[in-house]
């Protein structure tokens, strides 16, 4: 398998990710744990007594969710950032595979190829994104309260609150997969992994 390496590392690791890629999945992972953590606090009645500022929770998950969209906006600025939104928004025949394989809960190696993302990953990239859009969008009207009249403003809420566990649910299964892969963590953190992980869980990974 050949890889390209767009920047210097350690003899015998393989360049995955890019340190405007790195920035980007830091300071998104921020501001959504950030909005997460503030809206439980806005929700569960148990966690809504331990805070008494309720007021100030509210500006932080506001400006929070605001500010989602910017680090990955900030990143279209990075070459490889750009290529690997290309990768995530294309399909190829091994990701059906890797599909079907999911679906039968085949789990052994030779039957999910992938590239440099899975067809899994490539699913929750774009369904992360398209729950921010939505997010954003039903945050505002409930923000923003004479943008819509009132049903709208009971539409949007009722969309939020409900999405906004669905996220929640989601984000822990990500979460739940990056710590059972040491290797992919490692490749987020320091943007190189080994040959050995890259030829086994991205056999079809070609730059």
């Amino acid at each position: 398998m050949t890889l390209r390496a767009d920047a210097p590392v350690a003899p015998g690791r393989v360049h995955r990710f890019s340190r405007a890629e790195r920035w980007v999945h830091r300071t998104t992972a921020v501001l959504m744990g950030v909005c997460v953590v503030t809206a439980s606090f806005l929700y569960v009645p148990e966690f809504a007594e331990l805070v008494g500022r309720r007021e100030l929770v509210v500006r932080i998950h506001e400006w929070a969710g605001l500010a989602l969209p910017v680090p990955v906006l900030a990143g279209l600025a990075s070459r490889a950032f750009r290529a690997d939104l290309g990768h995530l928004n294309r399909f190829g025949p091994h990701d059906r595979v890797w599909l079907r394989a999911a679906l039968r809960r085949d789990r052994r190696r030779a039957s999910r190829p992938a590239g440099k993302f899975n067809a899994g990953q490539k699913i929750y990239a774009a369904w992360i994104a398209g729950a921010v859009l939505v997010m954003l969008g039903t945050g505002l009207l409930m923000w923003f309260t004479h943008l819509a009249p009132l049903l709208w403003r009971t539409s949007a809420t009722f969309v939020h609150d409900w999405l906004a566990l669905t996220v929640g649910v989601v984000l822990a299964g990500h979460i739940g997969m990056a710590l059972g892969d040491p290797e992919a963590r490692r490749g987020m953190r320091t943007g190189s992994v080994s040959p050995e992980w890259a030829e086994r869980e991205h056999p079809h990974w070609r730059r």
